[in-house]
């Protein structure tokens, strides 16, 4: 059979079909009288793609095999088509899904130790219920973790054939966004010396703080009169101190004339002393 002849019966199968069609699906709308090989039904898919140069649509071969899909150009103005917006997945989600894509076979343990987080469940059950990811078998240590795969599915859904066709990591990090960056840049150091590192501490600390300024203000009264009955007792044995620390022949030293004198006589001398005596000669007094 000519390939002009294959090509409109290819492109409406390829149409036709609810899901990518492979060389050997579409050899087997044929039988041996027709006699169509791989090779032509190759050249006619070949040949179809050039036809649709210019086009709204393209034939595409993916992981599951050749199917027709509308360009990515054209894709704006198709999508109304649909009431239904398109899913948004979060953020923790692709990366899950990026880190199983790239690293694969992957477990969970791995995919948290390497993100920092522990990953949901919802996030594993939403990538397994679509069919991009699957079981491919468990690791061999404690607990015998899951290993994951990614699947066809998640290939033809990204418009992939094969895993080479994943963008290098290198081209992703040119890619990036920078207010999308997996690591937060720091604060100035200004701010960071602003910001308080425990609000909670910082309150308790600062209750403490009253506290004991309070506690110094009550004990404060008590410790200034026993500073003044200190200073009072200073006073009153300075002259034994002095009196003591004087030479035995001084003349000015009280204790030289009255050796026994008590603290309450030096203070008041003339009490204990009679007037006649006071008048003596100091002579006889000495003598």
């Amino acid at each position: 059979m000519q390939i002009e002849q294959l090509k409109p019966i290819i492109e409406a199968a390829l149409l036709a079909s609810t899901q990518p069609m492979t060389i050997h699906q579409l050899g087997d709308l044929f039988n041996e009288a027709d006699d169509v090989g791989h090779e032509q039904i190759a050249r006619a898919l070949e040949a179809l793609a050039g036809d649709c140069d210019g086009r709204g649509v393209e034939l595409k071969e993916v992981a599951s095999g050749f199917r027709y899909q509308v360009r990515q150009d054209v894709h704006a103005w198709i999508s109304r088509m649909w009431t239904e917006r398109p899913s948004r997945y979060s953020r923790a989600l692709l990366e899950t899904l990026a880190l199983i894509a790239y690293r694969q076979p992957i477990t969970r343990p791995e995919i948290e130790q390497i993100r920092g987080v522990v990953v949901s469940s919802n996030i594993i059950k939403t990538m397994e219920e679509r069919e991009w990811i699957r079981v491919v078998g468990y690791r061999d240590v404690p607990g015998k973790p899951a290993l994951f795969g990614t699947t066809r599915a998640f290939l033809d859904y990204f418009n992939l054939k094969s895993l080479d066709q994943l963008p290098p990591l290198s081209e992703i990090r040119d890619m990036e966004d920078p207010q999308m960056r997996f690591e937060p840049e720091p604060l100035p150091a200004r701010i960071v010396r602003d910001l308080p590192i425990d609000p909670d501490a910082d309150a308790a600390a600062q209750l403490e703080s009253e506290a004991d300024n309070n506690e110094i203000d009550t004990e404060h009264p008590a410790s200034a009169d026993a500073a003044d009955a200190d200073d009072t007792t200073a006073d009153a044995d300075a002259p034994t101190a002095s009196s003591e620390s004087d030479e035995p022949g001084s003349d000015t030293s009280p204790s030289a004339d009255h050796p026994t004198a008590t603290a309450d006589e030096a203070a008041n001398p003339a009490a204990d002393v009679e007037p006649d005596a006071a008048e003596q000669d100091p002579e006889e007094y000495r003598a």
